[in-house]
C-alpha cells in the first residue's frame, strides 16, 4: 500500500476571482490549485524555493479541472492536494476543492517536470528529489 501525502488549506474566494453573478470564473480554479500546491510544498519540505536552491524549476506541462458545483464569492473553500508518486521524472498532483458545506466541487490535476536553471530538461529524477521521496516514506532508503 501507497503512503499518501496530502496537505488541506482554506482559500477566501474573492470578488475579483467571480463573474457579474458573484461565481467563480472556471479559470480561477488553477489559481486556486496552484495555493494548495504551493501550502503542500511548504508544509512538506519541496516548496519552489526548495526546488530552486537545488538548481531546479519545475514548469507544469498539463493541467486539467472538473467543474461539479460553483463557489460564490466570500465562500471559504477548503483544497485538498494529493500527491500522486511516480517512478517518472515529474511531480503528479491531484486536487478536491470544497464549498463551505463539504461538497466537492472541483477536481483536478496537474503534472509537473525538472527543469534546471540553465534550461535543461532532466530525463532522470533529480538526487534532491530522491532524498524528499525517501524522507517522506516514498523510497526505501
Amino acid at each position: 500500500m501507497k503512503k499518501e501525502l496530502t496537505f488541506t488549506n482554506e482559500i477566501r474566494v474573492r470578488f475579483v476571482e467571480t463573474d457579474p453573478l458573484g461565481i467563480v470564473w472556471h479559470g480561477n480554479y488553477i489559481q486556486y490549485f496552484e495555493d494548495g500546491r504551493e501550502a503542500f510544498g511548504r508544509h512538506h519540505g519541496i516548496s519552489y524555493l526548495d526546488q530552486k536552491d537545488q538548481g531546479f524549476t519545475t514548469p507544469i506541462v498539463k493541467s486539467q479541472s472538473e467543474h461539479k458545483l460553483p463557489l460564490r464569492y466570500g465562500d471559504i473553500a477548503t483544497v485538498k492536494t494529493i500527491y500522486v508518486d511516480s517512478p517518472a521524472a515529474k511531480m503528479i498532483f491531484k486536487y478536491e476543492i470544497f464549498n463551505p458545506e463539504g461538497a466537492l466541487v472541483c477536481t483536478g490535476e496537474t503534472i509537473q517536470v525538472f527543469v534546471s536553471l540553465e534550461g535543461e530538461l532532466s530525463l532522470t529524477i533529480p538526487p534532491f528529489f530522491k532524498a524528499w521521496k525517501r524522507k517522506v516514506g516514498l523510497l526505501d532508503a
